[in-house]
């Protein structure tokens, strides 16, 4: 009897946090299938953080004919940093790429994303999409500009636009950051912290497909403002990052 031949990781791992999302998930799976044909191996990883529409039942309907489909489920939700957490570390390859899971970014990037950090080397860690042709009320890019702003004065992560849900980064660097809550929110400023370079694409923005936002301008606003103190002091508690000198005597 002969082992079966193992069955090598895929190229590229999607992960989508979605809470409450029963409308987008169908539209939006098919569109990232559709991005992903050019890939070559993919999977893509749902983590339904605690729906308590119909989105569970949706998944599962979607999983039958799909088997690069995943699903992780939260018992309870606990978070966009949480639901994408959940999915990294369910990832099986070695490259994860992220996107909201209200179908505003457009998975259409998805391999132009993968290409950049192929193409950057083994010394960038991080793609960070930057959306052009905002699609969200005047009052909510009022909010992420000034957000925005801040934020950059502050960390000086050379990147305008950290909110947007589609990156695409080392599975090893990801797992490698401080996690708290909202760590999607500075993921270029930690990445620069470990010592790995950051690549930034321009994407489209896209009308949410359905149903509203989980997230409101208050909800997060003194909360956004202590996790940036808090991003403040890891930055600058940073020493020198270690430089491994070969070991010549082997």
């Amino acid at each position: 009897m002969t082992d079966s031949p193992a069955v090598p990781p895929p190229i590229l791992s999607v992960v989508v946090p979605v809470r409450n999302e029963v409308g987008n998930v169908g539209p939006l799976l098919a569109d990232i299938e559709t991005a992903c044909a050019t890939i070559g191996g993919f999977e893509v990883i749902f983590v339904n953080d605690g729906s308590s529409d119909g989105t569970a039942q949706a998944l599962m309907g979607l999983i039958v004919s799909r088997p690069w489909l995943r699903v992780v489920t939260h018992a309870q939700s606990c978070g966009q940093s949480a639901a994408v957490r959940s999915g990294v570390r369910h990832a099986r390859s070695a490259i994860v790429a992220t996107l909201d899971g209200d179908g505003q970014n457009d998975p259409a990037f998805l391999p132009r994303m993968l290409e950049a950090l192929q193409q950057a080397g083994l010394q960038a860690g991080l793609v960070q999409g930057q959306r052009v042709g905002r699609k969200d009320t005047g009052f909510k890019k009022l909010q992420s500009r000034i957000a925005n702003g801040v934020r950059g004065r502050i960390l000086k992560d050379g990147t305008r636009d950290t909110g947007c849900g589609l990156k695409c980064f080392r599975r090893e660097a990801y797992l490698a950051l401080p996690y708290f809550d909202a760590l999607h929110r500075f993921m270029p400023a930690l990445m620069a912290r470990e010592g790995y370079g950051i690549v930034h694409v321009e994407v489209r923005d896209r009308p949410r497909l359905t149903g509203v936002s989980n997230y409101g301008f208050f909800d997060r606003l003194w909360v956004g403002i202590l996790d940036l103190a808090g991003v403040w002091w890891l930055i600058r508690r940073r020493k020198r990052i270690p430089q491994i000198v070969p070991d010549t005597q082997s």
